[in-house]
């Protein structure tokens, strides 16, 4: 706080005998610091409207105790009651990983647009695009009356079974914390708080709830933790969700460690919330930093930070301050994003649905991602007579992923009958149809389709046809991994019977992660789309047939099978958790792994496993083709480090140098001295046409070839030579470089 504002703070409280007058609501002065106006609210509020704000009800009627939805309540993940006397507006608080939800649609007629999958968001390698994302689910939320939004997920994506993969932002954690900050950067622009979760190393779900995350120090600040270090020191949000598993023994919403490194160590001022059933303890979690229990009376053993709060701060188990800073931290929360001042209130007004739409659209075609394209069969031509297109229901809608992340979309989701129909499920489709929108760029040809489930139903009608569009579908969801990489069904030996016809084929896969591919030297091209969102259907369409250039990347490593990652075995990888069921601490635990070492990759997620270890995955971390070529010609640094300033800006000049006009994320990464490990520094998503050429500035993230010194509590750059080079994907040989000489240093942690 500038100390102009703490002199009118004190001269204020000093001069206002009474908080019942009107002149003495400082807090609304809109001048004062977010901090200054939240202590301002902390010293006149009541010890029970202290207690109101820490912890927040469910709000939704579908539980195991069927509560009623509380009074006051939008019908959600939960709510915190306002408190009118000082103008605290309540939390309507609402899941949205990949936007808005209608849990169990008790909200009659409220679909919304969800975005594409964090594989697509982060595989754009756009923050522009990112910020876009979250303020279109930023003006959602808000037009709907919500104000907390439970987003924001950077969690690094370790093994290419887990079922929040497409959640989450990929492998890499300068990608990953970048991108988050500008989604989260977003939702706040629109006065709605955004969550950065699940905090921390919720890299798996299998046995989820009771599952111990072992990782050192150094290890884990140089991956996870560094991820969620650039999310929030960058895009400032105001809520983080700490998750379900242990780290290191102790439950991350009760573990000390995990708790105060953002408050201590990132200068953090906002709350820190349990996810919905990760409270565990009243004074462990008090004293750790939890400023926040969510849901507490659906979801945890009994309501920590309800009566048994009160209780022990009266018995002086938890000190009166630390109620005191939870209160602040949620007010503090509300008030930097406008959340106080401008309160969420459900609107009449008619919402922007085609431009936002247009967004989620604009977000799959920029991240979807081109991996074979043989002899150049794609794009399709427009003059094409026959089109077969089999399987992945490719005429009625797109794929999408399950659990707490689960839009309803307009028109209202397409569900298949046939598989889990209870959370996380059912599994379900959006009704944006890959083969409509294919008939609507081609109307002159005719466009047949066949489920795929009769394989030799779909062979007849591929010799029939010009060329073949073979979706391809495996559903992943919260609460449970995939047990394998196969695709499920008979869909590869679907493909196999297809590709034998000798017709071109182009296979389409809708998945949540990497799968294996056993037909694909036998397939024409691969096009992975991922869970391309509520207008998926249409950016497939325009990308197979060339009104899109595809400029996606991958920002997971794709292994050729199990046999390539850290940890191949899980044990009772697959199994379901019952998620009615709260954690029982006595309860005899049938759900397998209960301890995770991370003590194979330690800090080489994804693609510097490949690299450490030697070993060529099928496709690395950021490859993608395109329908023309890119060229990198020159490299220059900007070298003026110092202590107060540790920044570097690389200049990078790309060229198109084919014939049609295309973007390119263009990739920096930097290698350490004495080290032949690289790692992503900086990005950017430049658009060229056919023949330019463009210098891009790319501000490269330093910390990515820094050592985390855990005694000394900072950042070290080790005196020596560093290899900076852009080049295609992460593994690639190819690119250009420069080298830079730097001194010792430390980064401000």
């Amino acid at each position: 706080m500038k100390l102009s504002q703490l002199f009118l703070l004190s001269s204020i409280l000093i001069s206002v005998p009474c908080i019942g007058h009107a002149e003495t609501a400082f807090w609304k002065n809109t001048s004062l610091s977010a901090e200054a106006r939240a202590k301002a609210l902390v010293k006149v509020m009541t010890q029970y409207e202290k207690l109101q704000l820490v912890a927040s009800q469910y709000a939704v009627d579908n539980g195991s105790k069927h509560l009623p939805i509380p009074k006051g309540a939008l019908g959600s993940a939960a709510y915190v009651p306002g408190i009118p006397r000082l103008n605290i507006p309540a939390q309507q608080i609402t899941d949205a990983g990949l936007g808005v939800v209608n849990p169990n649609h008790i909200r009659p007629n409220d679909a919304a647009t969800s975005l594409p999958s964090g594989q697509i968001l982060s595989g754009a390698f756009d923050r522009n695009l990112a910020y876009e994302a979250g303020k279109m689910v930023g003006a959602e939320a808000f037009h709907r009356g919500f104000n907390v939004l439970l987003g924001g997920g950077v969690v690094l994506s370790r093994d290419p079974r887990a079922g929040r993969n497409f959640e989450y932002l990929g492998e890499d954690p300068i990608l990953a914390g970048n991108i988050g900050a500008a989604e989260i950067k977003g939702v706040q622009s629109q006065h709605v708080v955004s969550t950065v979760k699940h905090f921390a190393f919720n890299n798996i779900e299998t046995n989820r709830k009771k599952i111990d995350m072992k990782v050192g120090e150094k290890e884990g600040r140089e991956s996870d933790l560094l991820a969620f270090e650039i999310a929030i020191k960058k895009g400032n949000p105001s809520s983080i969700m700490c998750a379900y598993n242990k780290v290191n023994g102790d439950y991350s919403c009760e573990n000390s460690y995990l708790l105060q490194l953002p408050k201590k160590d990132w200068g953090y001022q906002g709350y820190i919330m349990t996810d919905w059933g990760g409270g565990h303890s009243t004074v462990k979690a008090a004293k750790a930093g939890l400023d926040q229990e969510s849901a507490a009376d659906q979801f945890d053993n009994k309501i920590y930070f309800g009566k048994a709060l009160k209780e022990a701060i009266a018995k002086g188990e938890v000190p009166q301050s630390r109620l005191d800073d939870m209160a602040y931290r949620v007010l503090y929360g509300l008030i930097q994003v406008g959340a106080y001042d401008y309160p969420a209130v459900k609107s009449t007004q008619t919402e922007d649905i085609a431009g936002h739409e247009a967004i989620s659209q604009k977000i799959a075609e920029n991240g979807i991602v081109l991996l074979q394209n043989k002899q150049n069969i794609l794009p399709l031509a427009t003059s094409v007579k026959k089109i077969a297109i089999i399987g992945g229901k490719a005429d009625q809608g797109v794929l999408s992923g399950g659990g707490s992340s689960q839009v309803t979309a307009r028109g209202g989701n397409i569900k298949d009958s046939t598989g889990i129909q209870t959370w996380p499920g059912p599994i379900s489709y959006f009704p944006s149809s890959p083969m409509k929108a294919i008939q609507a760029l081609v109307p002159e040809a005719k466009v047949q389709f066949a489920k795929g489930n009769n394989i030799v139903e779909a062979v007849k009608l591929v010799s029939q046809s010009d060329v073949v569009i073979v979706f391809a579908t495996k559903w992943s969801a919260e609460s449970f991994d995939n047990a394998d990489m196969r695709l499920p069904g008979n869909q590869n030996q679907l493909i196999e019977a297809v590709a034998k016809t000798g017709k071109p084929v182009v296979v389409v896969l809708e998945t949540g992660n990497p799968v294996e591919m056993p037909w694909l030297n036998n397939v024409d091209a691969v096009v992975e789309a991922w869970f391309p969102g509520t207008s998926g259907g249409s950016a497939i369409a325009n990308i197979l047939f060339g009104k899109v250039n595809p400029s996606g990347r991958l920002s997971i490593s794709w292994p050729k099978s199990l046999a390539q990652v850290p940890y191949p075995t899980i044990t009772n990888v697959g199994q379901r958790w019952n998620e009615d069921d709260p954690v029982k601490e006595d309860k005899p635990d049938l759900s397998g792994i209960t301890t995770f070492n991370l003590d194979v990759d330690k800090a080489n997620v994804g693609y510097r496993w490949y690299q450490d270890k030697k070993i060529m995955p099928l496709y690395p971390f950021g490859y993608g083709l395109s329908y023309t070529t890119f060229k990198y010609t020159k490299i220059a640094l900007n070298n003026n480090l110092s202590v107060k300033n540790p920044t570097m800006i690389a200049e990078v000049t790309v060229q198109n140098t084919g014939k049609k006009d295309g973007a390119d994320a263009v990739q920096v990464y930097g290698t350490m001295p004495s080290d032949t490990t690289s790692r992503l520094l900086g990005f950017d998503k430049v658009a060229l046409k056919a023949g330019e050429t463009k210098t891009v500035s790319i501000p490269l993230d330093l910390q990515a070839v820094a050592n985390y010194e855990p005694k000394a509590h900072h950042w070290e750059l080790s005196a020596g030579t560093y290899t900076i080079v852009v080049k295609p994907d992460a593994l690639s040989n190819e690119g250009v470089k420069a080298a830079v000489h730097l001194n010792k240093m430390n980064l401000a942690d």
